[in-house]
């Protein structure tokens, strides 16, 4: 199966290759932050993003688990990596966006594809099974860890689907002629010659 990255699985990729990370365990929400440049905080409100003199910091809620702390905090940096301005002063629909934009972020780098590709899941025909692997293997939430590998199940089929489909338009080349249908065909190109009819 030929597995083609999208423009985000690919970004995410090369983000943690910059970082250093190219296993689930070494994935550090701190390091990671450290090498960023992005502050940390908790607080008893939401956990949200923030821009002050240039410098950005990550406000996560302190009654959250570490597994939803991460996940959180991968959702802010989507926003971090990927808009700019005050979400606050949008309108709804652009902010709806951002916030769909940084969901899907946040699935992609809590449990990167270029690492899940590395394990024998492909082939789990029941998610159930992938799902406590995924959330112990990654540090997610099992329900963020189902979410998860239904997202790569479906672009999984996906590429199977294209491949198939790819390998159906491609036009077939002829087997090679056995040895009896080349005599044929030499005798027939003889005759035709002897016709005056080129090959």
């Amino acid at each position: 199966m030929r597995y083609s990255m999208s423009q985000l699985e690919e970004d995410v990729r090369n983000e943690y290759i910059e970082l250093g990370i190219l296993k689930p365990s070494q994935i550090d929400m701190h390091m990671i932050a450290e090498k960023l440049d992005i502050w940390i905080f908790h607080h008893d409100r939401p956990s949200r993003m923030a821009k002050i003199s240039g410098m950005y910091s990550i406000v996560l809620n302190n009654n959250l688990s570490p597994e939803e702390e991460w996940q959180d905090f991968s959702h802010e940096l989507g926003h971090i990596f990927r808009h700019y301005g005050n979400q606050h002063k949008m309108i709804n629909m652009f902010r709806n966006l951002q916030e769909s934009q940084a969901n899907n972020f946040m699935y992609h780098f809590c449990v990167p594809t270029f690492m899940l590709l590395k394990y024998n899941i492909t082939n789990y025909s029941n998610i159930k099974d992938g799902v406590p692997f995924i959330a112990k293997e990654f540090g997610v939430t099992k329900k963020f860890a189902k979410k998860r590998l239904n997202l790569f199940r479906r672009k999984i089929e996906q590429a199977k689907f294209d491949e198939t489909f790819q390998d159906f338009m491609t036009p077939k080349k002829a087997a090679p002629y056995s040895k009896e249908t080349k005599a044929i065909l030499s005798k027939l190109y003889q005759q035709l010659e002897a016709k005056g009819v080129h090959k």
